[in-house]
């Protein structure tokens, strides 16, 4: 009951053997060539790599790099810093809020 059963596959039907089909023929080499000059293909040779001066520390380029470098800097300090007071405004709001409910829990003792 808890085997398995897979089906069996069915066995092939076909008796012949599978015609094959040779396709139509196509002209692949035009008549002024031979099919010598398509079994060794010419590969252009490339260029030779020109060497690339190294980069120039150029006034512009220190200007850009300080320029974005504080821009970084204040952005990820304004963040943080915005972080820092979400955080504090948060535990101060659940810290009134515990103070109020403690309030309240100890006058309904009192009355009693």
């Amino acid at each position: 009951m808890f085997q398995p059963k897979y089906p069996t596959a069915p066995l092939p039907t076909a008796t012949s053997p599978a015609s094959v089909v040779t396709p139509t023929a196509i002209d692949q080499y035009p008549q002024h060539q031979t099919a010598t000059a398509y079994a060794q293909p010419q590969y252009a040779v490339p260029a030779p790599a020109v060497p690339q001066s190294p980069a120039l520390l150029t006034p512009g380029r220190v200007g850009t790099a300080v320029v974005g470098g504080t821009a970084a800097v204040l952005i990820v300090g304004t963040v943080l810093v915005s972080l820092l007071l979400a955080v504090a405004v948060t535990a101060a709001a659940v810290a009134v809020c515990a103070v109020v409910i403690r309030s309240l829990i100890n006058s309904q003792y009192k009355r009693l």
